[in-house]
């Protein structure tokens, strides 16, 4: 996995940025920068891996184009579904948040593959 780069945007994030300065002891807001450092790491993370997985999904979507197959897998999503919601439940994640989400990066990678086929027809 790639890791984050020091982009301009990296450098010019504010971690500390709170509208609670001033309103809350220093100890506190040292506490709360600690744990919102952990969630900023985690959020670049599921960025970067996101970024990984439609990598792949592209190139899942050229193969369907190439052999003219659809660009929805109906019984393949309600696989990975089912799957992704025992995942979430094990994990201790809300299923009902996980199959919402899994629903929508599926939605994005068949508006993709959509793309991908339509381009393909007219070349």
């Amino acid at each position: 996995m790639n890791e984050p780069k020091n982009t301009a945007l990296n450098e010019s994030f504010d971690p500390h940025a709170s509208s609670l300065q001033g309103e809350v002891q220093n100890e506190v807001l040292e506490e709360l920068y600690a744990i919102r450092g952990s969630i900023d790491n985690f959020d670049a993370q599921l960025v970067y891996l996101l970024a990984e997985r439609f990598k792949a999904t592209q190139r899942v979507g050229h193969l369907k184009a190439k052999h003219k197959l659809p660009p929805s897998d109906p019984n393949r999503e309600k696989a990975q579904i089912e799957r992704l919601r025992a995942l979430a439940h094990e994990a201790h994640l809300d299923p009902e948040f996980a199959e919402k989400f899994l629903n929508f990066v599926i939605s994005e990678v068949i508006r993709h593959h959509q793309h991908i086929s339509d381009t393909h027809k007219n070349a």
